[in-house]
């Protein structure tokens, strides 16, 4: 059977391991594919590329920040965006746009903290982040260094950043993220799209929307879903012709949900591969 997992992080974003470690770490946990799909970047491509070991294939994609604004607040949420061209325009203008935002939030964030006392600073988040796209995983870190909180999930509960020292961030209207992966050759797929334990979710409605303008697929086995909300999407995607696909959503340290922990299937890997453009799979 081949292992196919397609959602993985690495310090290009929020996870703890380098490219070269995390497609290391990939061929070590017996993984066949593994897709390195960094918060709004291509940043860790080449050196994912670079270190891939024989007989690992590399999906190179990234995982976009994006909005649905038809609810009031607007809803966050995520999309896998695989094997699109880097250099197409439009998209590349705005992963250059979220990252420059993400930085600007991150200091923001250290600001306030700073202002109540606490003793981090906006170097040392930025040496965690390692040259990398900036996330609030990493401030984490840093609360975590000076004593604070004892984990990545403790830094993230209301106390902290998940509501007291919270700073919004800049996002893409959700379906001009499908079109625009879509011009760049890529494949994309609604990340966690029923995760309930992380806030609110999307009705089944703007799903059919999507899946009108240009969606691929719905990621159905994730460690936030339930049995119930993978089965529900498992219908949901087969009513509208989507891919289904199932990944760990790694990120090293940050979580403790192991590479490989949920797969997709080989059957719907290759409707992706078949359906992109943009970039070849390596290996």
């Amino acid at each position: 059977m081949t292992s196919i997992d397609l959602h993985c992080h690495s310090t290009a974003s929020d996870g703890t391991l380098t490219p070269a470690e995390l497609v290391r770490a990939g061929a070590a946990a017996g993984l066949d594919v593994m897709a390195i799909t960094d918060h709004d970047t291509t940043g860790g491509w080449a050196a994912a590329a670079a270190a891939r070991p024989e007989g690992l294939q590399l999906v190179r994609g990234a995982e976009l920040s994006c909005r649905w604004h038809g609810a009031d607040p607007a809803i966050p949420l995520h999309l896998l965006a695989y094997l699109f061209d880097p250099d197409e325009p439009v998209l590349a203008a705005e992963l250059t746009r979220l990252r420059e935002d993400r930085e600007q939030r991150g200091e923001r964030i250290v600001a306030k903290l700073r202002a109540d006392g606490v003793p981090i600073t906006w170097d040392e988040v930025w040496g965690y982040a390692a040259g990398g796209s900036v996330g609030r995983p990493h401030i984490a870190q840093a609360l975590i260094r000076a004593g604070l909180v004892k984990t990545t999930d403790e830094a993230f509960a209301s106390a902290w950043l998940g509501a007291r020292y919270f700073v919004p961030k800049s996002d893409l209207d959700v379906f001009d993220a499908v079109r625009a992966v879509r011009e760049a050759g890529g494949v994309a797929v609604f990340a966690h799209p029923r995760a309930t334990k992380r806030g609110r979710v999307v009705p089944d409605e703007l799903i059919v929307a999507l899946a009108d303008a240009g969606l691929f697929g719905l990621e159905a086995d994730h460690e936030d879903h339930s049995p119930a909300e993978r089965a529900q999407i498992r219908a949901l995607a087969e009513r509208l012709g989507l891919a289904v696909t199932g990944s760990s959503d790694f990120h090293g340290t940050h979580k403790t949900v192991q590479l490989g922990a949920f797969r997709t299937a080989p059957e719907m890997y290759e409707k992706i591969v078949a359906a992109a453009s943009g970039a070849p799979v390596l290996g």
